[in-house]
């Protein structure tokens, strides 16, 4: 398509010009149509420094097979949009969408989810913390599970923390124990998800923040799915002031694990055949 025009990206009540190929829709330019072997989303918010380089790299290393890098910026007040937008190119074995959600991580995840078209999805960060560790371990699972986490967890992992990001997690993971009853190391992780099954719960999945990856954790467990954590290598702080957790992220974290125990008999509801399907 010759020029540009107005189009509301990913359908919010924001205006601008964007591309054809950029629209927020599904456009396959693979030789051959089909479903995506991967789709990978990644929330970004104000992400403008980082994620040029994220695309990048990102593309550089999916060669083989075919998939899809579903962009979603959730509420940025810096260019980072602009910068989504430039650096979504193509490649014969890639296909970008850059889509706009409501702030917060799990808005942006939902947005994303519901726009994939992948065989499997890949749920990870504008910054890539693990770099491209959990795909790495991924191939090597002969037989994939329902769920990959990239796991803090995991006893090979390798991690430098700050303190208090170190006794975040661990409390975290305690909270998450005794509310929830889970048995998974860190929901908080990367997550590799089948994707039918990904999109048939998503309506489900409504937190609008971090929550978001342990409610799909959590529904994998009580479905009975199998869970596979691998090791990775969790870059240090870039920004450890940021890390800062007040005691109302605390609460709110407590109230959010309740609110999912109340739910838990519908999370163990396998979805319906069709439900969301691509």
């Amino acid at each position: 398509m010759q020029g540009t025009r107005d189009n509301s990206v990913a359908g919010y009540g924001w205006r601008s010009r964007i591309r054809r190929h950029e629209l927020p829709r599904r456009v396959l330019t693979f030789d051959q149509a089909g479903q995506p072997d991967l789709s990978v989303v990644i929330p970004v918010y104000n992400g403008e420094r980082i994620l040029a380089a994220t695309m990048a790299r990102l593309s550089g290393y999916l060669t083989s097979g075919t998939s899809e890098i579903i962009i979603v910026e959730n509420g940025s007040s810096d260019k980072t949009l602009e910068v989504a937008l430039k650096h979504a190119v193509d490649t014969p074995n890639v296909t970008f969408q850059v889509l706009q959600s409501q702030k917060g991580m799990g808005n942006a995840y939902r947005r994303g989810i519901e726009a994939s078209s992948g065989s499997r999805v890949l749920l990870t960060a504008d910054d890539l913390p693990f770099g491209t560790d959990d795909l790495d371990e991924d191939k090597k699972l002969q037989t994939k599970p329902h769920v990959v986490i990239g796991s803090k967890a995991h006893k090979d992992s390798i991690t430098e923390r700050s303190l208090i990001r170190g006794i975040t997690t661990f409390g975290f993971k305690t909270l998450r124990q005794v509310i929830l009853g889970s048995k998974v190391g860190d929901s908080q992780g990367t997550l590799i998800v089948d994707g039918d099954w990904l999109r048939s719960m998503v309506d489900r999945f409504d937190d609008p923040g971090f929550l978001f990856s342990t409610q799909v954790v959590y529904a994998a467990e009580k479905q009975g799915f199998k869970i596979v954590e691998v090791p990775v290598t969790l870059a240090p702080d870039d920004e450890p002031g940021e890390t800062t957790i007040r005691t109302a992220d605390v609460v709110k974290m407590f109230k959010g694990l309740v609110a999912m125990r109340r739910r838990r008999s519908e999370f163990a509801v396998a979805p319906s055949a069709g439900t969301h399907a691509s």
